[in-house]
């Protein structure tokens, strides 16, 4: 962390910007984390793709299926992998409190810059936002680093606009990855956009949010390390074009990843997204390896039908 509780806001209004990427985990054969396939993933996102900054141990990185210790693992090889190139975020989500506030305070003492905590499934559902705010407000009491919400259908409820800027009046609660409808999205950021930085996951989306919204954070999915290659960085170019205000040019760029988009959307089977994704890697030449039970592997259709996709959608390897 660099920079005190009370500047928390201030620091991730002025830092917090750019692409940021959801990082997957990679496994060995033995499901053990491959931390040297992580960190050259790492290494690549970074010299060779621009990435500004990593969320860490999300669900695009399998947190579920980890231990604790080793989610506290990838913290740390997270931050040494950065090292102070680019940004981190890690992911202290989980049902039981006390877990979300050992990871925290871990995410704080190992150099993170900030957490995220994703809204709880909630097993009531009187006064559910008192609820959700004491959640947030007891988190945010133990430790001084700027906090992400997240919201998002896996909790079985979103939470409301109106509930997130009362939410935003957190000291330490400095943006939200916000997966909801574009409507709920937009509102949040004209009630709240002085006190939380809003953002999502949707790449679609990014370019108009810009444009629309003038938002300055893509927090973040894998697209940046799955739709560009170092010969290739359209994203990127898209983005820095938006920000420039060269909006014409931004938006050609930026439909012309459709094929690579159509490509992985249209081979990915619905209920094995790590595994294809983690294949998508592999023919990048990144460090894809293996998903841990309960995610399901591809089957050598699925590999045959997402190699002739990958090869005929224009992405440029070299």
């Amino acid at each position: 962390m660099k920079y005190a509780r009370k500047d928390a806001k201030s620091h991730a209004f002025t830092h917090m910007r750019g692409i940021w990427a959801a990082a997957l985990m990679p496994f060995r054969d033995d499901l053990s984390i491959d931390e040297d396939g992580f960190r050259a993933n790492m290494e690549h996102w970074i010299s060779d793709l621009g990435i500004d900054g990593f969320f860490i141990a999300g669900k695009q990185g399998e947190f579920f299926a980890m231990s604790l210790d080793e989610r506290k693992r990838s913290f740390d090889l997270a931050v040494a992998a950065a090292d102070g190139r680019a940004q981190t975020i890690m992911s202290c989500s989980d049902q039981n409190m006390d877990v979300v506030i050992d990871l925290a305070k871990h995410a704080q003492a190992c150099g993170a810059d900030y957490i995220v905590v994703h809204a709880p499934i909630l097993h009531f559902f009187k006064a559910q936002d008192e609820t959700l705010i004491r959640y947030y407000e007891t988190i945010a009491a133990q430790v001084d680093i700027g906090i992400a919400l997240w919201s998002h259908p896996d909790s079985g409820y979103l939470m409301s606009p109106q509930l997130c800027n009362r939410l935003a009046d957190i000291d330490n609660v400095v943006a939200i990855k916000y997966s909801v409808p574009r409507p709920m999205y937009a509102e949040l950021t004209r009630l709240a956009k002085d006190r939380i930085i809003v953002s999502t996951a949707s790449e679609e989306e990014w370019l108009d949010n810009i444009l629309d919204l003038d938002w300055r954070l893509y927090l973040c999915s894998s697209p940046p390390y799955l739709i560009q290659t170092a010969a290739d960085r359209r994203m990127r170019a898209y983005t820095d074009l938006a920000f420039a205000g060269r909006a014409d040019e931004a938006r050609a760029l930026r439909d012309s990843l459709d094929p690579v988009r159509q490509a992985l959307r249209g081979t990915r089977p619905a209920e094995k997204p790590h595994a294809h994704q983690k294949y998508w890697q592999t023919l990048l030449g990144q460090t894809g390896g293996r998903v841990r039970p309960p995610c399901l592997e591809l089957t050598d259709k699925e590999r045959e039908a997402t190699r002739k996709a990958f090869d005929a959608c224009g992405l440029r390897l070299a």
